[in-house]
């Protein structure tokens, strides 16, 4: 397995944790009041649009030449953690709420 392979894989088991983190604060929010469940959708709205960049990313990465792969693959990793970031931070103020 090429080192390319390896961090596809790990990069699109991040992706499916995510998807998992979007879908358990979305019934959360689902089951909160009114007022806290319109101040989420906003944050909802946001990582699932980080999700789809990131998705996206992927395919650019899985498609891409070796002298690109580097770059890409360090973009991909930053956005990761900014949807981590994004998540927590949603999760955060969902507890406060």
């Amino acid at each position: 397995m090429r080192p390319e392979d390896d961090l596809f894989a790990r990069l699109k088991a991040a992706l499916a944790r995510l998807d998992a983190e979007i879908d358990a604060l979305a019934a959360k929010a689902r089951q909160a009041g009114d007022e806290a469940r319109s101040r989420y959708a906003d944050d909802l709205e946001r990582l699932k649009r980080r999700r789809v960049e990131l998705e996206v990313r992927l395919d650019a990465l899985r498609w891409a030449s070796e002298a690109a792969f580097s770059s890409l693959a360090r973009g991909l990793e930053d956005g990761a953690g900014l949807a981590r970031k994004a998540f927590r931070d949603a999760s955060a103020r969902f507890r406060q709420g």
